[in-house]
């Protein structure tokens, strides 16, 4: 910063110095120009008084450095000259000067030597008896100044180099010394330029981050060696050469050793062939997997490794206990060999049910009961066959209805009236706003996907909550959209809740009953009207459906 900081300077002081002293020999050189010009014009005028009243004898008091004189007849024939023979000297009748002076009066040029680096200014006067007096003298160029100056300039400007040099190193000095005196670690507190306050805030602050990242890393070892303590499974982390880095006491557990020590080889572990299988793989860039026998149980032992710049430079290793898993195994397969079976075997019960109430072989007290059950269920297969035959439908685009022109408005409302009630029981509130708008579409598949989009809302919304229907009429298109203040979507599910039987709170899926078919009627309903589908989502804040109509521009 020094070193950028003097050269900026003394660039500066040298530029300013060359342009100076250039700009001052400009302004000299015009000045003296212009001076010698009025100096021959004066002097031509006085001789001109002279000449008028003795002729050529005014001539011989001519000191040897005075201007050079000349006097031209009319007919340019040169008649005297101070510098040279006057018989010996051409005509000079076409001269620029001496034609401007027959013609007006005076007359002057400028007449440049190249070899000699210098330029001669003439001025002639008429005289009254025809006759031109001319004087002249000779002037340095630009060219001429500088060659002669040019030793005396150097010294100029490297006086003024070595001053700007002292100058600019002290200055620098004291600029950089503020800076050098900050202390870094309390930024905050450091007395300098305004300039770099906001230089000083930004380091302040990212100081503070730094501490917070360094502080939350500690805080991620301290979970991570808490978590990986307190799993089920077992975690082995190796470098490339099957050193142990890390391990659990789950690890340890399995694989029935005691007394592990880091950057011992994980062969000492267990020297089992598919163990060493699974980690020859792991440290060959692959994938492994393999099942461990250690005494009466069994572990599954998963690999991957890890890789940087392109290589790879180590392993982890998951142990998983499926002794439990093996065990029931048998079980499993003896289950799947009865399972249309057991699965029939309440389907016939019902059917019995039915039967018997048919029959009249039911007490009239128990009918309602056998029959509620029944009913359930079937309503229950009912929905979930229509709504598999509505996607159905929508995919293969076979609907028999007619588009017609309906106030999405009035449908929204008269939907919200439908959920009323199940909103209620749950303290949900539910509000419409917006403005009329008019689309020309199928108004019962617009009904379904609405009514869906509200059900889920209503389903999914937490106690208190509310739902907001929203109809905008805007220049360019007309949308609906669905808020509530319920469950979220995370980002990994986003794409994923639009498939068929797929539910985001499993957990929750018998407790709020549906098919899990919902948001794919309205994923193919919204593609069978045009409409586009847009999903906003904040988990435990809420999500908002908008369907979108284009309109034609």
């Amino acid at each position: 910063m020094k070193k950028r900081i003097f050269r900026s300077i003394m660039l500066v002081s040298v530029t300013c110095v060359i342009a100076g002293l250039a700009f001052l020999m400009g302004i000299l050189y015009h000045f003296f120009g212009n001076q010698l010009e009025k100096e021959l014009k004066a002097e031509a005028s006085y001789l001109a008084v002279a000449v008028e009243k003795e002729g050529e004898a005014a001539f011989e008091s001519l000191p040897l450095e005075a201007a050079r004189v000349t006097l031209i007849d009319s007919d340019g024939t040169v008649l005297f000259d101070n510098k040279a023979d006057a018989k010996s000297m051409e005509n000079h009748g076409e001269r620029k000067e001496v034609k401007a002076a027959m013609e007006t009066g005076t007359g002057k040029s400028v007449r440049q030597s190249d070899t000699l680096m210098e330029k001669t200014v003439y001025y002639a006067k008429k005289l009254s008896n025809g006759q031109i007096l001319r004087v002249s003298s000779n002037q340095y160029t630009v060219a001429a100044i500088l060659k002669e100056l040019f030793l005396p300039l150097i010294y100029v400007v490297l006086l003024m180099a070595v001053m700007g040099a002292v100058f600019a190193s002290r200055l620098t000095k004291r600029i950089v010394e503020p800076l050098n005196e900050v202390d870094f670690d309390h930024p905050e507190q450091a007395e300098t330029y305004e300039e770099i306050a906001p230089l000083l805030t930004k380091i302040n602050k990212q100081q503070k981050t730094i501490g917070k990242q360094i502080a939350d890393a500690r805080r991620q070892q301290e979970e991570f060696s808490i978590i990986t303590e307190n799993m089920s499974e077992g975690l082995l982390v190796i470098d490339n050469q099957t050193d142990l880095l890390s391990c659990n006491s789950s690890a340890r557990n399995l694989l029935a050793a005691s007394g592990m020590q880091k950057r011992q080889s994980v062969f000492s572990l267990n020297r089992s062939e598919p163990f060493r299988q699974a980690v020859d793989a792991v440290l060959a860039g692959k994938h492994g997997e393999t099942i461990l026998r250690v005494g009466d149980n069994y572990c599954q032992v998963t690999g991957n490794p890890v890789f940087s710049d392109g290589a790879v430079t180590g392993g982890v290793l998951l142990l998983v206990d499926i002794t439990e898993k093996i065990q029931r195994e048998n079980l499993r397969r003896e289950f799947t060999a009865n399972v249309s079976h057991e699965l029939k075997t309440p389907l016939t019960s019902i059917s019995g049910f039915a039967e018997i109430i048919q029959d009249g072989f039911v007490k009239p007290q128990d009918v309602k009961i056998f029959a509620g059950k029944i009913f359930d269920e079937a309503q229950r297969l009912i929905t979930l066959v229509g709504d598999v035959i509505k996607i159905s439908q929508l995919d293969e685009g076979c609907l028999p209805y007619q588009k017609e022109d309906v106030d999405v408005y009035v449908l929204a409302k008269n939907i919200l009236e439908r959920f009323k009630e199940p909103a209620e029981k749950k303290g949900i509130s539910l509000y419409l706003e917006g403005e009329h708008a008019v689309l020309s579409t199928v108004e019962p598949i617009l009904d379904e996907v609405l009514a869906n989009l509200c059900d889920n809302a209503v389903k999914y919304n937490r106690t208190d909550g509310n739902v907001t229907v929203t109809v905008l009429n805007g220049k360019h298109a007309v949308s609906i959209s669905v808020a509530d203040t319920g469950l979220g979507i995370s980002q990994g599910e986003k794409t994923r809740i639009f498939e068929r039987f797929y539910r985001v709170d499993k957990s929750h899926s018998k407790e709020v009953g549906g098919t899990g078919l919902g948001l794919s009627i309205v994923k193919h309903g919204a593609a069978f009207l045009g409409a586009k589908l847009e999903l906003e989502s904040t988990l435990k804040k809420g999500s908002t459906f908008r369907l979108i109509w284009e309109k034609d521009k």
